[in-house]
């Protein structure tokens, strides 16, 4: 294993980590999903349905177009191998891997559930009910019970919002699961009906399981920072992250490395290699990526390894937005090249490039190889033409790029030095 790397080995190394070094399969099954969410250990999930919803768009990004429906019965089907819980934030993980939670499970109780005068143990009464309605009728839609609770008369607590609150702290502590969706709504129930007997009994402490996610982390990145690990899962103490690196370190399965350019105030941030990482002699991927996605959901982190600065701009005006609604990232060869702004507008099937920018010095094929994956991307959604507004400095490249596709206005004012050196046009469409 090598002692340094250079900033683009580190780039190469961590996208082959997370499956980009390999072509788009042609037929993609249940092998290949199963085989894409070992590599990332968890999916986000993220309510936003502007293009695609978040959790589909990571296998889309390292497999190309496959049957969504596939991936909902592998995820949603009675006993799947996976279940939701708070891992990077509220993600997929293997319904074998809730043990591992337990220690956050119980931080959880601790900072939500034992304040005597916080809303859980103030709403008792509720929470009690609502387990009970678990217990004696199985599976539950929040609205179903809530249904139940417009006929009791016990009281003005039995709302909607005080239901769906206390099935999410039961949620975060690990007495309720979630058995599935209907739609995009989540079916609760107590855990011991989702999860596996033996995964229930399982106990697992605090020190294994921190160890055993870092493990993971650092499997799924490649090389890292230990800021970069600890945010894989959201684990605030960094004391034992860094500890879980000294004993991963002692078994031989990390390796301190230097990386070029990684610094913090002058001086080299220490990195760690794992010792499967590979280190191709070239990526040439071709790919958007959802904002939540494990190759750019850790700011700090795209701002390494791509010197890309990234955020989302859901929560900000449209007039103050530079980028887009919901600008997502383009990887061209091994490198972030630009954004592009996408919204299925099923109306008219047609695949809204809202608005496109490229990074300094992205490659001359990069409108070539973004168009090819914009009319994967619309096929995939079922969609049957694309259309290009003028907003962004990658815009004219992809509609000459894609002769066929239409144009239309751009749907915000730009506002920064850079979004000012194209033009402005009046907002045409809702987000």
């Amino acid at each position: 294993m090598k002692n340094s790397l250079s900033a683009a080995e580190a780039r190469r190394v961590a996208l082959a980590a997370q499956g980009f070094a390999r072509a788009p399969s042609r037929n993609v099954g249940t092998r290949q999903l199963n085989a894409t969410l070992a590599r990332m250990s968890t999916l986000q999930i993220d309510s936003v349905n502007v293009f695609a919803r978040s959790h589909y768009m990571p296998l889309f990004s390292r497999l190309g177009p496959y049957d969504t429906a596939q991936l909902d019965k592998l995820l949603f089907e009675r006993r799947s191998p996976y279940v939701e819980y708070w891992a990077h934030v509220a993600a997929f993980i293997p319904a074998e891997d809730w043990s591992l939670f337990g220690f956050r499970m119980e931080n959880m109780r601790q900072k939500y559930g034992s304040d005597p005068d916080g809303w859980f143990l103030q709403n008792s009464a509720t929470v009690n009910w609502v387990r009970a309605e678990l217990r004696q009728r199985g599976p539950l839609r929040p609205a179903q019970i809530e249904h139940d609770s417009k006929r009791a008369t016990r009281g003005p607590w039995w709302d909607w919002d005080a239901v769906k609150r206390s099935l999410e702290y039961l949620w975060l502590f690990g007495e309720v699961a979630i058995a599935g969706r209907q739609g995009f709504e989540r079916t609760y129930a107590l855990a011991e009906d989702v999860i596996a007997p033996e995964t229930m009994a399982r106990s697992v402490s605090r020190q294994d399981a921190i160890r055993e996610l870092v493990r993971r982390a650092s499997r799924a990145y490649g090389v890292a920072t230990a800021a970069d690990l600890a945010d894989y899962w959201r684990i605030n103490d960094r004391r034992a992250v860094l500890a879980a690196v000294a004993e991963l370190s002692e078994l031989g399965e990390l390796q301190q490395v230097s990386v070029s350019g990684w610094t913090r105030n002058g001086r080299p941030l220490p990195a760690w290699l794992h010792r499967d990482a590979a280190l191709p002699r070239q990526v040439d991927a071709a790919a958007v990526l959802t904002p939540f996605d494990p190759t750019v959901w850790f700011r700090d982190r795209a701002k390494r390894l791509f010197a890309f600065d990234y955020r989302i701009e859901i929560y900000t005006p449209a007039r103050k937005r530079q980028f887009g609604y919901y600008s997502l990232p383009v990887i061209v060869g091994d490198t972030i090249v630009g954004r592009v702004d996408l919204k299925a507008e099923r109306a008219a099937s047609r695949l809204l490039v809202q608005s496109a920018w490229w990074e300094r010095d992205a490659p001359l094929d990069a409108a070539a190889r973004l168009a090819g994956v914009l009319e994967d991307a619309a096929r995939w959604q079922g969609l049957e033409g694309i259309s290009v507004s003028g907003w962004g400095n990658a815009t004219d490249d992809l509609a000459h790029a894609m002769p066929y596709a239409k144009r239309h206005e751009a749907l915000a004012r730009p506002t920064s030095s850079l979004a000012a050196s194209t033009t402005a046009s009046i907002e045409t469409h809702d987000d």
